[in-house]
C-alpha cells in the first residue's frame, strides 16, 4: 500500500500557509543521499524543515516533484520514515546552541572533520588494571588537546581508513583547546531569503 500524493502535498500546502514557507522539504526514502554529518550540520543552519516520512511502500513517486532532497539513513529497508525523521532531527538539535551544555565538544564528534572522535575516560582512575592514559590526569591542555587528536587520527586509520580517503588523506594540525564562545552562532546566522522557497514552490512541480 502507497500514501496517496494529492493528501500528502494538500498537507505540505496547509503548513505552508499556516506557518510559511520551508526551506527544505526533506523526504525520507531508501533511495536518497545517504545522510552524514555534513547534512546535518547544513541542516542545522535552517530555520524551517519539513520531513516527509512515508509507510510500508512508501509514498506515490510523483511526490520527488515536492520535494527539495531526498534522505536515507542506511542500506537497509524499515517499515517506514518516521525513525529515520526522529534519527536526522535528533542529530540536527544537538548541533543547535543550548542544546548541549557543550557546544564545542560537538565539534569534536565522530565525523566532524572525517575523523573518529578520541577515546573517552572517568573515574575510576583504575578499574580491574586498566588505567586511564595519564596525559589526561596531567592537567596539560595542550598535551590533552594533541593526545586526542592523535588518538582520532589512529582510531580512524584502523576503524574507518575510508574517512581518511574522503578527506583526500590531508589531516590539519591539532587544534588549539577551543572554548564555548568559538562555536558558530546559529543566531548570527539568518535563514537568506532568496532560499527559502515560495509557497508557490510547493503548488508547482519542479522541473
Amino acid at each position: 500500500m502507497a500514501i496517496r500524493v494529492d493528501v500528502v502535498v494538500a498537507a505540505m500546502r496547509d503548513l505552508s500557509a499556516r506557518y510559511g514557507p520551508y526551506e527544505e522539504v526533506i523526504y525520507l526514502t531508501a533511495d536518497g543521499e545517504k545522510l552524514t554529518q555534513k547534512h546535518l550540520n547544513t541542516f542545522s543552519l535552517k530555520s524551517r524543515l519539513l520531513l516527509i516520512a512515508g509507510h510500508y511502500k512508501g509514498i506515490d513517486d510523483r511526490i520527488r516533484a515536492y520535494v527539495t532532497r531526498e534522505i536515507s539513513i542506511g542500506d537497509y529497508v524499515l517499515t517506514g520514515g518516521e525513525l529515520p525523521a526522529l534519527v536526522l532531527i535528533d542529530g540536527v538539535v544537538r548541533l543547535i546552541p543550548g542544546v548541549l551544555s557543550d557546544i564545542a565538544s560537538a565539534l569534536e564528534d565522530s565525523f566532524q572533520d572525517n575523523l573518529l572522535s578520541a577515546p573517552v575516560y572517568t573515574r575510576p582512575a583504575v578499574f580491574e588494571g586498566q588505567g586511564v592514559p595519564p596525559v589526561l590526569l596531567s592537567g596539560d591542555h595542550q598535551a590533552i588537546a594533541r593526545w586526542r587528536w592523535e588518538q582520532r587520527l589512529k582510531r580512524t586509520a584502523e576503524r574507518r581508513p575510508d574517512l581518511l580517503s574522503e578527506g583526500g588523506g590531508a589531516v590539519s594540525p591539532p587544534p588549539e583547546p577551543a572554548g564555548a564562545s568559538e562555536a558558530p552562532s546559529h543566531t548570527a546566522l539568518p535563514p537568506s531569503p532568496p532560499e527559502a522557497p515560495s509557497k508557490a514552490a510547493h503548488d508547482t512541480p519542479a522541473e
